[in-house]
């Protein structure tokens, strides 16, 4: 399992980045790879990716999550296994410092190389970069979702 560590400070208010990250169907807009997402309910989503030629569906679960502070998932089907944290850090009232933290474990032979060779980690930095131009560059947030998920809730039947 890889783990690969991301910090960018987006030049927004904390409920800013934070309300943004939380529409994950917009994902693909600062994502690459990510085709779609689509979220289920307000604990599970759908994604579709395609990395290094090849696509892949899997489904993600919202473990915890506190508004302004952080959101942690992990993947509950598909090839590869992933999980992570993504946490917001107030800097002052304009500048919020967003860091990513992910255990990423590839699922075939061409993504266990491209790992060894940091594709994943590139494409991770590649991606905060991006979130950081595409937050900055909106006049607020596409949306919001601020409620909260304890870890050990279970949520809604799917």
């Amino acid at each position: 399992m890889s783990i690969v560590k991301e910090a960018v400070d987006v030049e927004v208010p904390i409920h800013t980045a934070y309300n943004q990250w939380t529409q994950f169907e917009e994902f693909p807009n600062f994502m690459g790879g990510v085709e779609e997402v689509r979220q289920i309910d307000d604990r599970h989503n759908r994604w579709t990716t395609k990395i290094v030629g090849i696509r892949r569906e899997f489904d993600t679960e919202i473990v915890d999550q506190l508004p302004d502070e952080r959101i942690t998932w992990r993947t509950t089907t598909g090839d590869s296994r992933q999980k992570g944290t993504v946490r917001f850090q107030r800097l002052d009232d304009a500048h919020t410092r967003v860091e990513l933290v992910m255990d990423v474990e590839p699922g075939g032979a061409l993504e266990k190389a491209a790992d060894m060779f940091g594709v994943i980690d590139r494409r991770v930095k590649g991606d905060m970069r991006r979130f950081k131009d595409y937050v900055e560059r909106r006049e607020g947030e596409s949306g919001a979702w601020r409620g909260r998920i304890k870890p050990g809730e279970s949520g809604p039947p799917r």
